[in-house]
């Protein structure tokens, strides 16, 4: 019926094209007869691969599924089915084994479904503008009508369903689309339809996994174009998403489809543990004559454990891992209701990692690394493991190797270099001179390192390795040059201690010395002792001088003095002495230059002592010292004691003298004999000098009893003394502290009464206050009284 209809076509017109209904749409280019296309086809069902027999079970089972050769697999895969359901032995079928045989076909090998005959999509050359099949049989599928929405009616329907329980919180798949439909202008409105279901056995939306990365929508051919049609002529429509086509079916046929996309992968979140329907359904939309197919990578649909790297790509069975760096292993499952073992094995045994009980464990030491993720109701765990090669790379930096010239010796010993490489023992030592020999590490190294002619300059590729996959490569300079011959000055032979001294080196470009980290040619360093200097000269490539220059500077007895600070009363004469020393010259700050001189003044004086060498400066303060001075005064029955603190004068113990006159004198510090209520000023000294001190002092005295009967005995509390103080006030209280008279120094005598009235027999109290005029002090009293009224 097909070619019929193509014949027909043809007739009519080589540009007809039927309307977009039910009937074929396009008519395609007549077959010329045109010589078989050159190129290489993938294998379709070819009876040379064991896999073509299988049914669709094993196809699935054991090709499609990535841990198909794990016995858990089994119980987790059920329900497969495929329709049309036409037995593996039928040629005609719309589903089959393939394999990339020659070709450079993405996918090694899977499983094929076409909306036609599977084996005509590869093997041999087919013209696909006659079309690759007939029709196979079914025609719509209502979930995929549901998923694509399509503009036109589904035929040839083929459909591969079955149901799996996941070990792991994602399903995923890579499969490519390849079409018919990339002819022509047919990418700008037409394309078949095509969907990957999957949805949980338990019931539920099917979810479309058969689509573009970042929701650039779904896998077809009106979604996935490039600019230009398959003769090269633009497309008349705008490219979309042309990224993900793989190109047209030109020099590399691969298949008999004029085109198909880039590799893709579909994934799904799913819940370990949870039964899970999957169903591929591909159909034609509006005809019969444009076939499409979809092809699953062998292997890659996953529904088990994997482990992957940090980045989430999916590591290799075995890894090599130099220095035990730390490997972060993420098993894919990552469910809180799943359990976590990992187990690790180091040759002889295998252990639980304790406390590993998440999806992710940090590998520090090579061995195997095993995961086991179990769910509830699961027959056996899903497992993934992982081998972890261990070495150590030897420590190796970049180095420069000298060779000081001589004529007996011209050529370089490159394993003089190797302690400068690496202090790794058993370290393997590899020279190139190429670099790309050394990235490659391959054999062609320096043969005789022993006796390698090098230039100034050149840069040697060392490659240090333990003998294993664990390098590291590194720089080795070759530097040439003279030996340079050093001498050594010194600006000064003899300095007193803390003194500097320059020295100056000569005839290198740096230098390397023995009492400094500095690798300048001059040096300034201060001394306390006699010392010997030592100096390499370095060249300009850093060859050493063979013998250092030497030079000593002799530290001579330091300056010492006896100068120190000295106090001495104002207005008295101290003398200051410098200390006497071998060749010491004196200059004072006076302008005197003896080792002592006697000044009166107070203030800082200066000494500059000269031994010939070296010079040194003192100082010394001339100080007030401190003048006595008085603590306490204690006055009773006519009688002062007088206490004064005595400073010592450079820490010599003085005498005082004490004066309540200031004409006589006397070490004692009683006065007996003294007026009552009389002011005196009081005075002590340091006995032989000028300090002096002075206080004033009133001798206080108040009768306690008053009887005022006016008989001119203790009549009154009489205070008119002390009106000549500053700040004089007073008060006399009653026994409950009521103030009862105030003194004042117009009013300083109180006599017993109360305006006025006589008060009874009683005991008073009293307080009063003043202050001494020429030193401020303040004094207080305050005590009782007892006041005896007679009738």
């Amino acid at each position: 019926m097909k070619r019929y209809l193509l014949a027909l076509s043809f007739i009519l017109s080589a540009n007809l094209v039927f309307s977009q209904t039910d009937q074929p749409r396009k008519v395609p280019k007549p077959n010329t007869g045109l010589a078989k296309k050159q190129g290489a086809f993938i294998d379709v069902n070819a009876p040379t691969y064991t896999e073509s027999s299988f049914n669709i079970t094993q196809l699935v089972k054991d090709v499609l599924i990535s841990s198909g050769t794990n016995s858990c697999v089994t119980p987790q895969v059920s329900n497969v089915q495929v329709s049309p359901n036409l037995p593996a032995t039928n040629d005609t079928r719309a589903w089959g084994y393939f394999h990339r045989g020659t070709t450079s076909f993405p996918f090694k090998d899977g499983i094929v479904l076409v909306t036609g005959k599977a084996k005509r999509t590869g093997n041999d050359y087919v013209d696909v503008n006659s079309s690759l099949s007939d029709i196979v049989g079914t025609n719509s599928d209502p979930d995929l009508v549901a998923a694509t929405n399509p503009t036109k009616a589904l035929k040839d329907a083929v459909i591969l369903e079955f149901d799996f329980i996941p070990t792991s919180s994602q399903v995923k798949f890579n499969y490519l689309f390849a079409s018919e439909e990339y002819t022509g202008t047919f990418p700008c409105s037409f394309s078949d339809a095509f969907a990957l279901l999957l949805r949980p056995v338990t019931g539920g939306p099917y979810q479309n996994m058969a689509v573009l990365p970042g929701s650039a929508g779904p896998v077809s051919v009106t979604n996935i174009r490039p600019a230009v049609q398959f003769n090269g002529n633009p497309l008349g429509c705008a490219a979309i998403n042309a990224a993900f086509f793989g190109g047209y079916n030109t020099t590399n046929i691969e298949t008999n489809f004029n085109g198909r996309t880039v590799p893709l992968t579909a994934t799904a979140t799913v819940v370990a543990g949870q039964a899970y329907h999957f169903k591929m359904v591909i159909a034609d939309a509006g005809d019969t004559a444009y076939d499409s197919a979809v092809f699953l990578e062998g292997g890659s649909f996953n529904i088990g454990v994997e482990l992957l790297d940090p980045s989430g790509a999916t590591l290799p069975e075995e890894i090599n891992v130099c220095d035990n760096e730390p490997q972060v292993i993420t098993a894919s499952v990552s469910d809180p209701n799943v359990n976590y073992k990992w187990l690790y094995n180091n040759g002889t045994t295998t252990t639980v990692i304790p406390g590993a009980t998440t999806n992710s464990i940090t590998a520090t030491q090579p061995g195997t690394y095993t995961v086991e993720v179990s769910y509830p109701g699961s027959p056996c765990p899903g497992t993934a493991s992982i081998v972890i090669n261990g070495g150590t790379t030897p420590s190796a930096q970049d180095a420069t190797l000298l060779h000081c010239t001589t004529p007996d010796v011209p050529d370089f010993d490159l394993n003089f270099s190797k302690p400068l490489i690496s202090n790794t023992p058993g370290a393997v030592f590899r020279f190139y001179v190429n670099q790309a020999d050394a990235v490659a590490q391959n054999n062609n190294y320096i043969q005789d390192p022993y006796h390698f002619n090098g230039t100034d300059g050149q840069i040697i590729y060392v490659v240090v390795s333990n003998g294993g996959f664990c390098s590291k490569m590194v720089k080795l300079t070759l530097a040439k040059e003279t030996t340079p011959t050093v001498t050594l000055m010194a600006s000064k032979l003899k300095i007193c201690p803390g003194d500097s001294v320059d020295l100056t080196a000569t005839g290198g470009t740096t230098y390397q010395w023995s009492n400094f980290s500095g690798t300048g040619g001059t040096q300034t360093v201060t001394l306390d002792h006699t010392t010997t200097f030592q100096v390499y000269a370095v060249g300009v490539k850093g060859c050493v001088s063979v013998k250092p220059a030497t030079v000593t500077v002799e530290v001579v007895p330091d300056i010492v003095t006896a100068l120190k600070d000295v106090e001495t009363c104002i207005g008295d004469r101290v003398t200051l002495d410098a200390g006497t020393g071998p060749n010491y010259k004196y200059l004072w700050s006076t302008g005197e230059s003896t080792q002592t001189i006697s000044v009166d003044k107070l203030g800082i004086y200066s000494v500059t002592i000269d031994n010939g060498y070296c010079k040194r400066t003192f100082s010394a303060k001339v100080l007030a010292a401190a003048s006595p001075f008085i603590t306490a005064l204690n006055y009773s029955n006519n009688t002062l004691t007088v206490t004064a603190i005595n400073p010592p004068i450079n820490n010599i113990p003085t005498v005082l003298e004490y004066s309540i006159d200031g004409i006589n004198w006397q070490t004692s510090n009683i006065f007996s004999g003294l007026t009552d209520n009389t002011n005196y000023t009081v005075q002590v000294k340091t006995q032989g000098r000028s300090c002096e001190n002075a206080v004033d002092f009133f001798t206080l005295h108040i009768n306690n009893i008053i009887t005022p009967n006016q008989d001119g005995v203790n009549d009154v509390l009489d205070l008119k003394a002390l009106g000549d103080f500053d700040n004089f006030t007073g008060s006399v209280y009653d026994r409950y502290g009521v103030e009862i008279f105030r003194f004042t120094k117009q009013n300083p005598v109180w006599d017993g009464t109360i305006g006025g009235k006589r008060l009874p027999t009683s005991t008073y109290w009293y307080k009063f206050n003043f202050q001494y005029p020429k030193s401020k002090v303040q004094m207080n009293s305050s005590g009782w009284i007892m006041l005896k009224n007679r009738e």
